[in-house]
């Protein structure tokens, strides 16, 4: 059985999540180096990657893959960071994300598709072809 968080430990956990909807790298930075994980998940299953992403910070998505975070983790919705990024049409996320291994045919929709669907040619340029 999980561990029940206490308050501070939850208000904690939100404080963290807003900064990678607010994009504040900086500050997400230093929780990191002091041992934050960057895969740290909310009770949607979104990464703080997959927040930075969708919210369109771009430095943030560089921060947190610097600091490891998993590129391919999806949520409880089936979202990948990388489909996020492509829907925000955000060509220096895509870019990092592809170059650290981003897989666009993952996630339900996948960013492929999701490229497909919303006629992004330039996003669908960005992505290699599934094999």
């Amino acid at each position: 059985m999980a561990e029940e968080l206490d308050d501070d430990a939850l208000a904690f956990a939100a404080q963290v999540f807003d900064l990678a909807r607010e994009g504040d790298s900086e500050q997400l930075v230093d929780y990191l180096e002091r041992g934050l994980s960057p895969d740290l998940t909310n009770s949607k299953g979104d990464t703080l990657l997959l927040l930075a992403a969708y919210y369109n910070h771009p430095d943030t998505v560089r921060a947190l893959l610097a600091h490891g975070a998993d590129t391919n983790r999806v949520n409880d919705r089936g979202q990948t960071p990388l489909a996020a990024a492509v829907f925000r049409q955000s060509t220096a996320s895509v870019t990092a994300l592809v170059a650290a291994g981003a897989d666009p045919s993952l996630g339900d929709p996948n960013a492929l598709a999701t490229a497909r669907f919303f006629e992004l040619p330039d996003m669908l340029a960005l992505l290699p072809a599934t094999r």
